[in-house]
């Protein structure tokens, strides 16, 4: 066990990893972020839903998820290690007190959650190939410090591997759903989890990004789950 990350299901050789570095809201006991405890159930602290979707995902023979187990307002683990925002002050408006550490301290913040759900990962992937990994965010319809609209019901990001998300975009659309390229932000410039682990090795990989309201609740978990599920392995085997 281990307090920066979770797996669910086996990873198999050739399978499909489902990652999501926001999948949960926790703080540890010892932390005090300094903020209202409401707004740890919004989307500054948790991708609300991916945890659900990772699991029922996970369910599948073939398919495994590999989840964080703090909040990001904790430790962000999809950020460069010397990033200002892997260890957020601010985000969406909102002020973390909490995280306004001297080096010492943020140096053991890293040590205890960021290097060790990397190391994992990293270890993982070197250990149980995969044909496809699946980088799975969730993102608020509205944020509270912008006033634009975000009507897509899925995004699919990429940096400069986009083999698998060119396949997968094609496939959600025929779905019917508004899907948006490099939208609501590019992963050319919010990839970090992926650049480091799947384009830096050549591993093939797809960022998917839900809007929240579609998996805040049960039904709607089960259905993306099962959506997603039966894209990552067209994708996979187109790859293949």
């Amino acid at each position: 066990m281990s307090e920066a990350f979770r797996i669910i299901g086996t990873p198999r050789f050739g399978g499909i990893l489902v990652v999501s570095d926001h999948a949960s809201n926790h703080v540890p006991d010892d932390i005090a972020l300094g903020i209202a405890p409401d707004l740890l159930d919004q989307h500054i602290a948790v991708d609300i839903g991916v945890a659900e979707v990772g699991a029922i995902m996970a369910q599948r023979t073939g398919i495994a998820a590999f989840q964080g187990a703090v909040s990001r307002l904790v430790c962000d683990f999809n950020r460069e290690e010397d990033a200002a925002a892997v260890i957020p002050v601010e985000s969406d408006g909102h002020a973390i007190p909490g995280n306004a550490l001297d080096a010492a301290r943020r140096e053991a913040r890293l040590a205890r959650f960021f290097r060790p759900y990397h190391d994992a990962l990293e270890d993982l992937l070197a250990k149980v190939p995969q044909a496809l990994i699946v980088s799975l965010h969730s993102f608020t319809p509205q944020l509270a410090s912008r006033d634009e609209a975000r009507p897509w019901h899925v995004g699919v990001l990429y940096n400069e591997d986009d083999r698998a998300a060119r396949i997968a975009i094609a496939l959600l659309e025929a779905e019917g759903l508004c899907v948006g390229d490099q939208l609501p932000y590019s992963g050319k410039l919010l990839n970090a989890t992926m650049n480091r682990h799947a384009e830096s090795e050549g591993r093939p990989y797809m960022g998917i990004e839900v809007r929240q309201d579609l998996i805040a609740d049960a039904a709607g978990q089960a259905v993306w789950a099962a959506r997603l599920a039966r894209i990552a392995n067209q994708v996979a085997l187109e790859m293949g």
